[in-house]
């Protein structure tokens, strides 16, 4: 055995390898290695007294902050790509085992719910795509914390995405909440970093409790109001007020001071009323109209199947097309106006449901002209059955 090792030319690494009874690497192991120079561009690494081995180009897997800051003396591992390159080194890369080491962080990250840093490295109308430890990732706008998150009157979709853009290469704290190595698929959250936050402090506030805050921002769908140190709430727009309102921006504007009662806690979420701090109009409704009233009303809304009108600043009634004219009327528009003042007579009260029916003042409607006509077939019939009486005489 000896002579057969004498008779080896030392420089045929592979069949030197060969001569001694080591493991030995093959093509696509991680090995642990430790570096002894970084010369332009190639980093040159000790496998553990078997070999020197060479990770140069597109293997340094630069992205990754592992593998950005490497000095002489540190300990890193590599994946083999080739036993013996044409200088006899051993070939590896950084990029493949970088890549895996990645993976594996991010997995264990989201395990131990852990909260990392992640450039912004573009934006679509979806979301933001990031990176995270050198992987590619990306975070829903719906993930993004409340001061991110891009409150967009209307929904414009175009500027919801300029507000997106505004996040462009800033570094924001995350948390990882899906992974799929197989599929490539890595989803972070903003929000879920928030929501750790706030949740000692929801722990101070139980439903029911009154709150003081300013309105932050108007939405479609209600208005957000913040408060305390730091929260945010959602006045839903059925909860501004007791009237029915279009758009939250008919009665509110960013900047207003305003008191709320919280309704719902749902882990970070918190859901506040404006309008339970108010005593309900409708509750004594009936000691201010009634149904057969002659009542001015100025008309707030036209829709298709027929008028929204104020009667004051709290109850707002319906007057439906049907209430509006004796016979059809095709186009409500060219008849009535908004902020048109207009007589209207109470048809229908129901307070429990905040709903008032109006009808046209002077105008019959559907129950009237049928009453009218069974008054008028009776009107009929006793003229006939006094001519019949009169005949048999």
């Amino acid at each position: 055995m000896s002579e057969e090792k004498d008779q080896i030319d030392p420089s045929d690494f592979k069949a030197l390898l060969s001569s001694y009874p080591l493991t030995i690497p093959k093509e696509g192991d991680v090995v642990k290695c430790r570096i002894i120079s970084i010369d332009k561009g190639e980093v040159h690494v000790d496998i553990e007294g078997l070999t020197v081995g060479v990770v140069r180009g597109r293997e340094l897997f630069a992205e990754s902050k592992e593998y950005t800051s490497l000095k002489v003396g540190d300990e890193v591992e590599a994946t083999v790509l080739d036993l013996e390159n044409e200088n006899g080194e051993m070939e590896l890369s950084f990029r493949i085992a970088g890549y895996q080491r990645a993976w594996n962080n991010v997995k264990k990250w989201m395990q131990d719910n852990i909260t990392i840093k992640a450039k912004v490295l573009a934006a679509n109308k979806g979301g933001l795509m990031m990176q995270v430890e050198g992987l590619d990732g990306f975070m829903p706008v719906s993930q993004l914390n409340p001061d991110h998150y891009p409150r967009v009157m209307g929904g414009d979709k175009n500027r919801i995405l300029e507000k997106l853009r505004e996040l462009m290469n800033k570094e924001l704290e995350v948390k990882v909440i899906d992974v799929n190595e197989k599929e490539e698929k890595l989803i972070v959250s903003e929000k879920a970093v928030w929501e750790d936050t706030q949740k000692a402090v929801l722990e101070s506030y139980k439903v029911g409790d009154t709150v003081e805050g300013e309105i932050s921002a108007l939405t479609s769908f209600g208005a957000f109001v913040k408060f305390g140190q730091d929260l945010e709430g959602l006045v839903h727009i059925s909860e501004i007020a007791w009237q029915r309102i279009d758009h939250p921006k008919d009665i509110l504007k960013v900047g207003d001071k305003v008191k709320a009662q919280v309704i719902q806690l749902d882990r970070s979420k918190i859901y506040l009323s404006i309008k339970r701090l108010v005593d309900d109009p409708w509750k004594s409704v009936k000691d201010k109209y009634k149904v057969g009233d002659k009542v001015s009303g100025k008309i707030l809304k036209i829709e298709p199947f027929g008028l929204m009108v104020a009667l004051d600043k709290d109850i707002h009634g319906l007057a439906h097309i049907s209430e509006l004219a004796d016979e059809g009327i095709s186009n409500l528009g060219e008849k009535f106006k908004i902020g048109q003042n207009t007589d209207f007579e109470i048809v229908s009260l129901e307070p429990p449901e905040h709903r008032l029916g109006l009808r046209l003042f002077g105008v019959k409607g559907k129950k009237k002209a049928d009453e009218s006509k069974e008054d008028k077939k009776e009107e009929k019939a006793d003229k006939k059955d006094k001519e019949e009486k009169a005949d048999t005489k």
